[in-house]
């Protein structure tokens, strides 16, 4: 995980000024429980936390490029077990690459659809 948190503070870094990114005041996530396969999207802003079955998933900031709002986004997510209170998940998820850095979770499924500009 650690090396995925890498990957994406490089592709921070790395961007050239005409495609900076800006912070959105929020969110849209979807969930699934895999043993439903009942999917759920949520709206989220920043700082809010939402239940998924047993998890917490908090979201602690979005960006997406400047030049396209409705292009990729990039969300820093706590998602933690409820029972048990581990934190499950911990950093960014990448709408366009969800298997970069993804929640390992044998019951759900989440990943960021996009940042919630307004």
């Amino acid at each position: 995980m650690l090396r995925a948190a890498a990957f994406v503070a490089a592709m921070f870094a790395a961007l050239p000024l005409a495609a900076q990114t800006a912070k959105a005041p929020g969110a849209l996530l979807r969930g699934l429980d895999k043993v439903s396969g009942a999917p759920m999207d949520f709206k989220m802003e920043i700082g809010d936390t939402v239940e998924l079955g047993k998890l917490r998933i908090t979201l602690g900031e979005c960006r997406y490029p400047t030049d396209n709002p409705s292009g990729d986004a990039y969300a820093w997510l706590v998602i933690r077990d409820g029972n048990a209170e581990q934190t499950a998940f911990e950093g960014w998820m990448v709408a366009s690459s969800p298997a970069l850095n993804a929640l390992d979770h044998p019951r759900y499924d989440v990943w960021v659809l996009r940042c919630a500009t307004q």
